[in-house]
């Protein structure tokens, strides 16, 4: 059986034009980057927290980045440190370590643009061990 290989045209994405997902709990993904287009090292995409959201602990299989693009937002890492972030704020993340964002705003969203070393990135909540495909969050 032969897999079709996704053409590997560069592309113009437009974030108000992709459909987002709803991943409950107050918090909304556009995915940006992803195999479908073509990528082979990385995938990237928005969230959108609603007032007050914050996402459970997590950790991934490798790197992210996150950049804060609008709102005010903490990152907290388990067992260390929680960092104030304000705009274009940009973190790095090692794989297996366990974090999460927070919305500290009553009132108004916050957005970040997320980036995964690979396209194959898991997620494993931190509480309960489930790890999912990040691509899962994309078809709900």
């Amino acid at each position: 059986m032969t897999t079709a290989t996704p053409a590997r045209t560069p592309t113009v994405l437009k974030p108000d034009q992709i459909k987002s997902h709803d991943r409950g709990g107050g918090a909304r993904t556009t995915p940006l980057v992803t195999p479908a287009l073509g990528a082979q090292s990385f995938i990237n995409g928005i969230t959108e927290f609603a007032p007050g959201t914050a996402i459970p602990f997590h950790s991934h299989n490798c790197e992210e980045s996150v950049m804060l693009l609008s709102g005010n937002a903490i990152m907290d890492v388990a067992g260390q440190a929680s960092h104030t972030l304000k705009p274009l704020d940009t973190t790095w993340i090692p794989p297996n370590v366990s974090h999460r964002f927070r919305n500290v705003s009553d009132t108004e969203p916050m957005k970040i643009l997320w980036i995964y070393a690979s396209p194959n990135a898991t997620r494993t909540l931190t509480e309960t061990g489930e790890t999912r495909m990040v691509s899962v969050e994309h078809s709900k």
